[in-house]
């Protein structure tokens, strides 16, 4: 990392009640001990963030934006705990910005507005800002458009923090003035870290064996603030005692939901998940997704749904029974319900996923969607439609058809396309479990066709002259 900035006092303007970190270790108005262990240890540089080296690292992209004093308006993307408003006010700090923070929870226009001519006012003295917007993803869009002049004038940084995809979540005119730093989930090894923090800063080691230091650090889900949370209970644990093993450590915490928000992204990332792991017919992979999904509360009828999508458009006929079974997984649980219910899904599941896999009959249906887009409106032959009067007689509705169940091998090898479009295939058989007899089968009509049509569209017969 370069040398920091000196930033005159590391000034800070938290604005309007707006969520924002605490103050560094042994600020003055509040004695250090009596503040939460995560807020004590909260990184005092941005090489002492963990988990973010791929942006905080040596070639990491903030560090190179700091090494050019080419500081940008970013937007900070990642899961809750890992540093994203700690990063933020250590940037205002290398970058010799002042601090400036609000929270698209509590904040409105106005609120902005202040916001902004207190940045104006600053810059016209010569001291730029950096404004740190928490839960940027809230402000609706009329309030992402007010940053546009500012960011784009440089009165301020720009720095919003998010949980949310910033594609869906924030409008494209702001994103194009700000990059997205991804932030990553916490991995084992930077949880590690932080517990080994906790205990140099409680004098102690925590009060837990391999196996249930392991727990904890899973039971985190990557998020290093729950992760502290739980270190401060156990430090506070009286000393000498026996070290807890999994078990115990379980009794004394609370176990943490997943994360999971069934009208967020992670709804869409987990089904994305599991029909893609069906898709590559790991049954094992997709049952783990099945079980998160509804381990965070998912709708079972929601999955039943998708599954039953799932059968139709990735094995189609090379296992005609899948479809059949996705109906009757489903109505098995409308019967049912929870939990016992849910097993039915969990059978679908693995069927689905062990099941050889075609999207030829998708496939063929988009394609002939689009082919009957771009043809129109034409009739079709003559000697496919029905005569139900004398007229219709006379204009040769019906001349020349063959009864299929009448000729040999029940196929005539007519023409059924409308006149003047050549013949098409969009139909073609992936040749794997069943659509392998469907193959065949085809492969021997073409071959009828040929023989008995000599062309690959049917001429108009006299009676259409």
């Amino acid at each position: 990392m370069p040398p920091r900035r000196p930033a005159p006092a590391a000034p800070t303007d938290d604005l309007f009640g707006a969520s924002s970190p605490s103050p560094e270790p042994g600020h003055p108005e509040v004695p250090a001990p009596d503040r939460p262990l995560a807020d004590r240890l909260r990184p005092r540089a941005l090489d002492e963030v963990v988990g973010q080296d791929h942006l905080l690292g040596p070639q990491g992209s903030i560090t190179r934006m700091l090494e050019r004093d080419a500081l940008a308006s970013l937007i900070l993307w990642g899961p809750p705990g890992v540093g994203k408003t700690t990063i933020a006010r250590l940037l205002a700090e290398a970058a010799g910005l002042r601090f400036a923070a609000l929270s698209a929870v509590f904040s409105g226009v106005a609120d902005l507005k202040r916001a902004f001519d207190e940045a104006r006012a600053r810059r016209q003295a010569g001291q730029g800002t950096l404004l740190f917007v928490d839960e940027i993803h809230r402000f609706n869009r009329a309030q992402q458009d007010g940053f546009l002049p500012v960011v784009e004038d440089g009165t301020v940084t720009l720095v919003g923090a998010t949980t949310e995809n910033p594609s869906f979540a924030l409008n494209g005119a702001l994103l194009s003035r700000c990059q997205v730093m991804v932030l990553k989930r916490l991995d084992d090894a930077a949880l590690e870290k932080l517990l080994a923090r906790a205990e140099e800063e409680g004098g102690r080691p925590l009060p837990v064996d391999a196996a249930a230091r392991a727990v904890l650090r899973a039971m985190a889900d990557g998020d290093g603030r729950y992760l502290l949370n739980m270190a401060e209970q156990l430090l506070a644990l009286p000393a000498g005692g026996e070290a807890l093993n999994p078990a115990g450590l379980s009794a004394l915490l609370a176990k943490r939901a997943a994360l999971y928000d069934k009208d967020r992204e992670e709804h869409y990332n987990l089904i994305s998940a599991l029909h893609k792991s069906l898709r590559g017919s790991d049954p094992d992979a997709a049952l783990y997704w099945f079980a998160r999904m509804l381990e965070g509360g998912e709708d079972p009828r929601y999955i039943a749904r998708r599954l039953t999508r799932f059968a139709a458009e990735d094995v189609g006929l090379a296992d005609p029974t899948a479809l059949p079974a996705a109906i009757a997984a489903w109505e098995t649980y409308e019967r049912l319900g929870s939990p016992e219910g849910e097993l039915a899904l969990a059978q679908l599941v693995v069927h689905l996923g062990t099941a050889p896999k075609s999207n030829a009959v998708y496939a063929a249906y988009n394609e002939a969607r689009r082919a009957a887009k771009g043809t129109g409106s034409l009739m079709p032959p003559a000697h496919i439609l029905n005569a139900p009067t004398k007229l219709m007689k006379q204009l040769g509705y019906g001349a020349g058809y063959a009864y299929d169940h009448q000729e040999a091998e029940a196929f005539s090898g007519q023409n059924y396309f409308p006149d003047g479009m050549e013949r098409q295939q969009f139909y073609r058989p992936a040749g794997r479990g069943a659509e392998a007899r469907i193959l065949e089968r085809l492969e021997r009509w073409a071959e009828l066709r040929e023989k008995r049509s000599g062309a690959r569209s049917a001429r108009p017969s006299k009676e259409q002259g």
